[in-house]
């Protein structure tokens, strides 16, 4: 029997991102997903004034640095019973809807399609098109997609003024109107957009896309014509599942979200928060006390079980050897491995497609990263519909003065649904100042250590029974841990790690 430890270092991730896996016979026996970095905003945060947060967490990251705000505001609007007008939460919806489809499309064409381009698949008969389509920065559809989402993260700067690490919105509302001129941009924006996804993604028409309820339904869609069988989805599709994407990668079966679009008035979000139990089938309400954080196998000072974010600590213990591996913590719901991203979305907000095909096939790469398209257009879709709601309402304030000195003493939180997945803040005030702040983001649901229990994360889960074809090429793995667009950047902020293997996959 052979034995192998292998350190993966994964590119085009976002952030730095090994995967040490053990191998017998070329099966991954254990797998430790490690996150590099060191994350310290929540101690930069202690002792600051509340609204602070405002300006530090949109720098958490990048690429999520609108959906870090949201949770921000809306913490501090919940902690002072503040309801934003209506006007504030349509642009807000919008800002966060632009800057996730702009992730959605680029980690799609950018990261995740490159490897289709590998010369492990040079032989294959669709080698040519992928090549023409994906190539980095070279492929039709990669050109494409940058300016079209060079185009579409506009929509931030014309109400916010800048992306990324933009500051516009505020506990109350947001710092500038909609306008006129404001509507028409973003109206152009999302047209050109529209037009470009039907064109090249879908090469039809998005209300078809739309319309899909099925499976099989998706089968007869994309062979009724030429024009689907060449886009860019139906590229990705036939050669996904030609190379066996369907059968890799199936992890935990508990789905989290935390709901899209949050409606005016406190009145929940269009797509619905919730959790989906996979052993059920059944999906539960959201209850934010169960979540709960382990650093057992983490790089932090240790306390038994699991913590809610309230009474939870960051404080860094990096001490070598031993079973700790990661600088990212292990979050569960109650004693639930979770998993959470636009297949745990849309499965929890109904749609039909993504629930027909999870029941036939179980979570796995092909379907995560075509719940991803699939989110896309529906987001496009659901931004049409906001800027109509925006439309209605241009008129009324955005920004309600809440007249706040001293922010009150308490606790509370926010959560919001992030391009990756469910992110949460969770803020505590004392004498007028910040006494805790925690931050849970997508990639730590999904890229978790083990627990105090010795479960595994879901990714961890996802690769362990793989069977790698080439140990020294683990093109698998790449496949499998982009599916979850990863952005250790959120998770962890704090360079350093030795290396066995370094295999750029």
């Amino acid at each position: 029997m052979s034995r192998i430890t292998l350190d993966i270092d994964l590119n085009r991730v976002e952030g730095d991102l090994e995967f040490q896996l053990d191998l017998e016979d070329g099966i991954v026996t254990d797998a430790r997903c490690i996150g590099t970095l060191y994350r310290g905003f929540e101690q930069l945060l202690i002792g600051r004034a509340p609204r602070d947060a405002l300006v530090i967490t949109p720098r958490v990251c990048g690429i999520c640095g609108t959906a870090h705000l949201y949770a921000a505001t809306r913490a501090l609007e919940q902690l002072a019973g503040i309801v934003p007008p209506a006007h504030a939460v349509h642009v807000r919806n919008l800002c966060l809807l632009a800057e996730t489809l702009q992730s959605d499309l680029r980690q799609t064409f950018l990261f995740f399609t490159p490897d289709f381009c590998d010369a492990t698949y040079a032989g294959h008969p669709l080698a040519g098109e992928l090549r023409q389509a994906f190539a980095p920065l070279k492929g039709d559809v990669v050109r494409s997609c940058l300016q079209a989402t060079r185009d579409l993260i506009g929509i931030v700067a014309v109400f916010g003024g800048q992306w990324p690490h933009s500051t516009y919105m505020l506990p109350g509302g947001i710092s500038q109107p909609a306008n006129a001129r404001r509507l028409l941009d973003t109206q152009d924006i999302l047209a050109r957009t529209r037009e470009w996804f039907e064109n090249t993604v879908l090469g039809g028409p998005l209300a078809d896309w739309l319309a899909i309820d099925s499976g099989a339904a998706l089968q007869r869609w994309q062979e009724a014509s030429a024009a689907r069988q060449r886009s860019a989805l139906g590229l990705f599709n036939r050669f996904a599942r030609a190379i066996g994407l369907q059968h890799l990668g199936r992890g935990s079966s508990q789905l989290l979200s935390y709901g899209v679009n949050p409606l005016p008035g406190d009145a929940g979000s269009q797509w619905p928060a919730g959790v989906f139990n996979g052993d059920s089938g059944q999906i539960e309400a959201l209850d934010q006390q169960q979540i709960n954080e382990h650093v057992r196998h983490s790089w932090f000072l240790d306390y038994p079980g699991g913590r809610h974010p309230w009474q939870g600590e960051t404080i860094p213990e990096h001490l070598p050897g031993g079973d700790r591996y990661t600088w990212a913590k292990a979050p569960r719901y109650g004693e639930r491995v979770m998993q959470t991203g636009p297949l745990a979305q849309l499965r929890i907000a109904g749609d039909p497609l993504i629930a027909d095909l999870l029941a036939a096939e179980g979570d796995n790469t092909w379907l995560r990263q075509f719940a991803r398209l699939r989110r896309a257009g529906q987001l496009i879709a659901l931004a049409g519909e906001t800027l109509t709601a925006l439309r209605a309402v241009v008129d009324t304030p955005h920004f309600i003065d809440p007249g706040i000195d001293v922010w009150p003493d308490g606790e509370s939180y926010g959560l919001i649904e992030a391009a990756r997945g469910a992110l949460g803040h969770w803020l505590r005030v004392r004498d007028g100042v910040i006494d805790k702040y925690q931050i849970v983001t997508p990639t730590a649901w999904n890229a978790s250590p083990r627990d105090s229990s010795g479960r595994h994360g879901h990714w961890e889960q996802s690769v362990i029974g793989l069977r790698l074809a080439n140990p020294d090429h683990p093109l698998e793995i790449g496949h499998i841990v982009r599916s979850h667009d990863p952005c250790l950047v959120c998770t962890v902020h704090f360079l350093g790690s030795s290396r066995k293997l370094h295999i750029d996959v």
